[in-house]
């Protein structure tokens, strides 16, 4: 039996047939490991947990920093289709440096602008990049989020790293 339509990323490629796409017969069940993104309510802290299909609901989600389920499940960022063009103009304003005066000394600035500027890219951004971004927005200084989570600066400035990356 066909499918009309993929439903996971992960499955076989369509095959075109009489002008309409069509799938192999296909299990969902073995196939897809959906990604999951919650947050932890002891320890605040945000975390990606892989389910298959059968486990989802009867196996329970636990966070990765402190192992507690008490967890809430949080929803992905809605994605606007967009054209390259549209997206690049939309970051002009962060390339005139007048537009960055002043931020390193307004963390909530700092943050409104990383923020704006993750959601121009238009890509799914780490559970880390939020939680930078609500502790900026909320007026913490770099600084202060540098000695809260350390592990962010883990694996920065090693050798063939050629980003040099401040918060």
């Amino acid at each position: 039996m066909e499918s009309v339509l993929p439903r996971v990323s992960t499955l076989p490629k369509a095959i075109a047939v009489a002008g309409k796409i069509t799938l192999p017969s296909f299990s969902y069940r073995s196939a897809a490991m959906p990604i999951y993104d919650y947050r932890c309510l002891d320890c605040g802290k945000r975390f990606e947990q892989y389910f298959s299909y059968e486990e989802y609901g009867k196996k329970p989600a636990t966070c990765t920093h402190c192992g507690s389920t008490n967890v809430t499940r949080r929803l992905p960022r809605v994605r606007v289709v967009r054209s390259e063009e549209s997206r690049l103009e939309s970051l002009e304003d962060f390339a005139d440096p007048a537009a960055l005066d002043g931020l390193e000394e307004d963390p909530r600035a700092l943050g409104r602008m990383m923020r704006k500027m993750g959601e121009e890219l238009g890509e799914e951004l780490p559970p880390e990049f939020d939680e930078v971004v609500d502790r900026l927005e909320a007026g913490q200084s770099p600084e202060e989020i540098e000695k809260a989570i350390p592990e962010l600066g883990e694996g920065l400035g090693e050798e063939g790293d050629d980003a040099d990356l401040d918060l």
